[in-house]
């Protein structure tokens, strides 16, 4: 405590309530702040460095990802001796989904630290897990290999990946309907339009037909995940006919 204490007294109130949230995430000291900053400036802050190139999380998100696919492939390839590559690729596909490190950028709070100059409450939710994923960036950086994998398994590998579980889960409920249509030859169509309403941010409405019959609807900030939240409620429609396929 007593080194910490010297470290805020030496950095400007800002900086110390940083490394102190920081620090708390990680679970162990940053040597260089700057990348934890860049990790969590977003690209509307239009900063440049002296040689004229930006300065935001979105190189460090590159970086994060590439880190999380490799600890994670390493812990798969050790764990389960009998998967071939495809069955591999598929369990890595579901630890690093975009709904799985939204959900882990939530639960560390990291977007209350992000620098921005749009108001949080515009953000779409992969804001969450784009941060997650330049702040393991960040920690390859600053402290590497090493101290990187120990984050990942102690905030996804750890508390989040049992085998069994992983095996059993959907990573996409509508690319699991189009198979089950097209194997069945059922026609599927996804009807999209824009749903703004009274809403602040854009909306998209989707209906989705399955033979002609509108089996599910569904609204959401993007088309992507109107479409996959009609394809989820149609999925449970037919649940016993698609589980007896699959």
């Amino acid at each position: 405590m007593k080194h910490i204490r010297n470290i805020l007294n030496s950095r400007s109130k800002s900086d110390g309530n940083f490394f102190v949230f920081i620090h708390g995430i990680l679970g162990f000291k940053p040597k260089s702040l700057k990348y934890y900053k860049t990790a969590f400036t977003h690209r509307s802050m239009n900063i440049k460095d002296n040689k004229g190139n930006t300065i935001n999380y979105e190189r460090l998100e590159f970086l994060g990802d590439a880190m999380l696919g490799a600890v994670i492939a390493s812990h798969l390839y050790t764990e389960v001796p009998s998967g071939d590559e495809g069955y591999l690729t598929k369990m890595r596909s579901k630890i690093v989904s975009r709904e799985h490190l939204n959900e882990l950028g939530k639960e560390l709070d990291l977007i209350s630290c992000v620098e921005s100059k749009i108001p949080k409450g515009q953000f779409g939710d992969n804001i969450h897990g784009n941060l997650f994923e330049a702040l393991v960036g960040a920690i390859f950086l600053d402290r590497g290999y090493k101290y990187c994998e120990k984050f990942i398994y102690k905030t996804v590998i750890i508390p989040y990946v049992d085998i069994e579980t992983l095996e059993g889960k959907v990573i996409s409920y509508k690319s699991l309907l189009i198979e089950w249509c097209q194997k069945e030859k059922k026609t599927f169509d996804y009807n999209v339009y824009e749903d703004t309403g009274n809403d602040e941010v854009r909306h998209f409405s989707v209906k989705l037909s399955i033979d002609g019959k509108v089996i599910s609807k569904a609204r959401a900030t993007s088309k992507k995940k109107a479409e996959e939240k009609a394809s989820k409620r149609a999925f449970f429609v037919f649940q016993k006919q698609i589980s007896k396929d699959f």
